[in-house]
């Protein structure tokens, strides 16, 4: 099953490389602004997940920088993504507010929906 896992994994990647969307064109001005306004989310994710590859490219098509955390190459976020979020589910975006109060949100079409409100 392993091995199944990873061939199609790897033909996610391939076809999130080759049909990459492209981000939009922004001022830099603007840009900068919407950077500020997205520096306090970080989402927990993994390569060749099917539902984080749809999370990343709607970031890319909506030019967000969006802090990535690969929870396996990095046992640190693995460990955050469960102790603190519950659960070892992905994607899910870390949303840490200006009172530092952190909200953890679970289901790719919650997140994509979520970030929209930052394109503009």
């Amino acid at each position: 099953m392993f091995i199944v896992r990873w061939i199609i994994g790897r033909i996610i990647l391939l076809l999130n490389f080759v049909f990459s969307p492209s981000g939009p064109k922004r001022t830099a001005e603007l840009q900068a602004e919407i950077d500020t306004s997205t520096q306090h989310l970080s989402l927990y994710q993994l390569p060749a997940c099917p539902f984080c590859v749809k999370v990343r490219r709607s970031i890319k098509r909506d030019g967000l920088n969006i802090e990535l955390r690969n929870i396996n190459q990095n046992e640190n976020y693995r460990e955050e993504l469960i102790k603190e979020g519950g659960k070892r589910t992905v994607p899910c975006l870390k949303i840490t507010d200006e009172n530092k109060k952190v909200t953890w949100l679970y289901e790719s079409s919650a997140v994509v929906d979520y970030l929209h409100q930052f394109a503009r």
